[in-house]
């Protein structure tokens, strides 16, 4: 006889079509989520949830040098989270931003390093393309390991990104080391010709803002209008369609990783030549990480990013404010930022799919 389950169990089926409404609606309902996620975790810590709330969402905008901060912080996770999001849309998978932004840090402070009595206003545009170009260069190990060898990319650029802190601790700690540092593991200072010029009078806002905007349009012309943007969009949804059309899968993954590297080098390279002035070991500040959170609240969208990064950049500033004001620890803030992208993906999977409930079929018994 033939029996069916009592029981009702819970099936994902894939909607035909997503609706436009819905996938608007999912970034702001992934924040207001996981602020009342949060709100639940800051009562049972002890702190005063209204002040928390009005340190990290309202401080930031109350004064204009709160929020001419909330711009210095987006200028890096714009850049990053614009060149992952065209490799995450071909189905690669760059975890390594953080090591590439660190190498860009370090190939950028090359120059006022070793040629510190250098002058000219050529020296601040050759550090961006030096930086842009180490971070390029660090990605291409991934994207050899990947195409050549079938590695994991997720895994290479990961371990890449220990890598490079390991090599920034030698430079600071050995040959690029500040003799007049008080044995701080820092480099020298750099010459007034090595930094980006400020662009907002009385803030640390500087030109790498218009720069991270200029690249999310050049971000939005290349995968909406160009055909390599094209393919690569068409290789991440349909690999097996782009590999008929004759796409080349591994031109793909070394195009992805290398616009992602180059963004993340360019980001490093405008963080020591901007706010921080040299080379320290704090330049590894977590961006690399938080701008994946960016690329995905924002949809994999240039203009979804913009705001998705106004956002990140707020988190970051209003959560330094928590820290002081509300006494927050640095952890409920990182968490802060892990549950707004995992309320994101819960969100995105219930656009994409819908819950129906099924009765198990079982065998029939003989």
């Amino acid at each position: 006889m033939s029996a069916r389950s009592a029981f009702a169990l819970p099936t994902l089926v894939r909607r035909e079509r997503a609706s436009l409404t819905a996938t608007l609606l999912a970034p702001p309902a992934a924040l207001a989520i996981a602020l009342v996620l949060n709100l639940g975790l800051y009562v049972l810590m002890g702190r005063d949830p209204v002040a928390v709330v009005y340190a990290m969402l309202l401080e930031p905008f109350l004064s204009w040098a709160s929020f001419s901060e909330v711009l210095l912080k987006a200028g890096p996770l714009l850049l990053i989270a614009q060149g992952l999001a065209i490799g995450f849309r071909a189905k690669v998978f760059n975890i390594g931003a953080e090591g590439q932004f660190i190498l860009g840090a370090i190939f950028a402070s090359a120059i006022p390093v070793l040629a510190p009595q250098a002058t000219g206003q050529w020296i601040w545009p050759l550090m961006l393309l030096l930086g842009a170009l180490g971070g390029a260069l660090w990605a291409s190990i991934t994207a050899f390991w990947r195409v050549r060898l079938n590695a994991n990319e997720i895994l290479v650029s990961l371990m890449l990104s220990l890598v490079a802190i390991q090599v920034l601790n030698y430079l600071l700690l050995g040959p690029w080391k500040d003799p007049a540092g008080f044995n701080f593991p820092q480099s020298v200072m750099f010459q007034y010709d090595a930094m980006v010029p400020t662009l907002i009078s009385g803030t640390r806002v500087n030109v790498s803002i218009l720069i991270a905007l200029a690249l999310s349009v050049a971000a939005w012309v290349f995968m909406q209008k160009s055909f390599t943007g094209y393919k690569l969009q068409v290789g991440g949804l349909a690999p097996r369609a782009a590999g008929y059309a004759g796409f080349s899968e591994s031109r793909a993954i070394w195009l992805s990783l290398l616009i992602g590297g180059f963004a993340a080098g360019l980001a490093g390279a405008a963080e020591v030549a901007g706010p921080i002035g040299q080379l320290q070991r704090s330049i590894s500040t977590g961006y690399g990480y938080a701008a994946i959170i960016v690329a995905y609240l924002g949809g994999l969208h240039p203009v979804g990013i913009v705001f998705s990064t106004l956002v990140m950049a707020v988190l970051y500033i209003g959560g330094d404010n928590a820290m002081v004001s509300a006494t927050l620890p640095i952890a409920a803030v990182r968490v802060f930022q892990g549950s707004l992208l995992l309320a994101y993906l819960v969100a995105v999977a219930f656009v994409r799919y819908r819950l129906e409930w099924r009765r198990p079929a079982h065998r029939s018994q003989p």
